[in-house]
C-alpha cells in the first residue's frame, strides 16, 4: 500500500471543480481511494461565513458567558450560535460544546474551523459529506472517495484522521463469521477502514500550512470480506453518548453525575 499527497493544489475558493484539479495533476488508477480533507470541499462548496452571519441567540449569549468563565477568556456568541445552527444536538455544553452534526457526526464545535480561512471568520463542515464524496468520484477515474477530517478521541490525547463522507467503498469491512488462525469464528470484529484510511492519509497530509489537503491511497485492497456503510454509532446503541446527556460540568473543576 502506497500514499502520497496531490501536489501544487492552489488555494481553493468557491465554486472549484475539485475532481478537475485533483485529475490534472495526478495520473489516477481505477482502484485508488482519493481522500480529500473537508477543508478544501467546504471551500468548494461556499461553506465560509463571517461571524457577523450569525447574530447571537439568548441561548448562545448564555452559552458564551458560562464557557468565559471557564477558561477565563472573552469567547464570541456568534461563535455559539453558529455550533447551534450546525449541530442538531448539543451533548455537552462545557467545559467544551461536543455537538452531534445533521449528518451524523460527533465533534467539537461541530466541527467548525478558524484555520486557514483567508475569506471569512469561519469555515463550516460540508452540510451533506457523503453527496460531495460522489460528485468528486464522479469527475475522477479513481472509484472511491473518502471525505476525511481531524478530530479528538475519548480516551487518547491529539486528534487524528476521521471519515465524514465516503462513496465507492463500505464503510467498514465485517469479519464476523470468519476464523482466526486457531480456526475460531469472530463474533464482534467490524473494522471501520474508511477512518483507518482517513488517518492514514492524515499522516501524508499534515496539519497547519502543509497545504495537501489531498491524498491518494493506491494498492489498498478491500478483500473478500462482507461489508456495510454504518459508520456513525446508532444513539440507542450508543453509551457514552447516552452518559454525557446526564453529565454535568461544575465550573469549581468538580464534575458530578444528576
Amino acid at each position: 500500500m502506497e500514499l502520497f499527497a496531490v501536489p501544487d493544489l492552489p488555494e481553493i475558493r468557491e465554486g472549484d471543480d475539485l475532481a478537475a484539479m485533483i485529475d490534472e495533476r495526478v495520473d489516477l488508477r481505477e482502484d485508488d481511494v482519493v481522500v480529500v480533507a473537508s477543508t478544501v470541499v467546504s471551500k468548494a462548496e461556499g461553506r465560509t461565513f463571517d461571524l457577523a452571519d450569525f447574530p447571537a441567540g439568548p441561548r448562545a449569549n448564555e452559552i458564551a458567558d458560562r464557557l468565559a468563565t471557564i477558561a477565563g477568556e472573552e469567547k464570541d456568541p456568534r461563535f455559539a450560535q453558529a455550533v447551534l445552527e450546525e449541530s442538531t444536538e448539543l451533548i455537552t455544553e462545557a467545559p467544551f460544546l461536543l455537538t452531534a452534526t445533521r449528518f451524523g457526526h460527533i465533534g467539537v464545535n461541530a466541527g467548525i474551523d478558524r484555520s486557514n480561512v483567508p475569506d471569512g471568520d469561519l469555515l463550516l463542515l460540508p452540510k451533506r459529506p457523503s453527496e460531495s464524496a460522489a460528485r468528486i468520484r464522479e469527475g475522477l477515474a479513481a472509484d472511491r472517495v473518502v471525505v476525511s477530517d481531524t478530530c479528538g478521541r475519548p480516551f487518547r490525547h491529539g486528534q487524528r484522521g476521521v471519515a465524514i463522507g465516503w462513496a465507492g467503498t463500505p464503510a467498514s469491512r465485517d469479519w464476523r463469521g470468519e476464523r482466526d488462525r486457531d480456526g475460531r469464528e469472530m463474533g464482534v470484529t467490524v473494522q471501520n477502514v474508511i477512518d483507518e484510511l482517513a488517518s492514514a492519509a492524515n499522516l501524508v497530509a499534515g496539519e497547519g500550512d502543509g497545504g495537501t489537503p489531498v491524498v491518494v491511497v493506491r494498492d489498498w485492497a478491500f478483500g473478500d470480506h462482507a461489508g456495510s456503510d454504518e459508520h456513525f454509532r446508532a444513539v440507542e446503541g450508543d453509551f457514552v453518548r447516552q452518559a454525557l446527556r446526564d453529565w454535568r460540568y461544575e465550573d469549581n473543576g468538580r464534575h458530578e453525575d444528576h
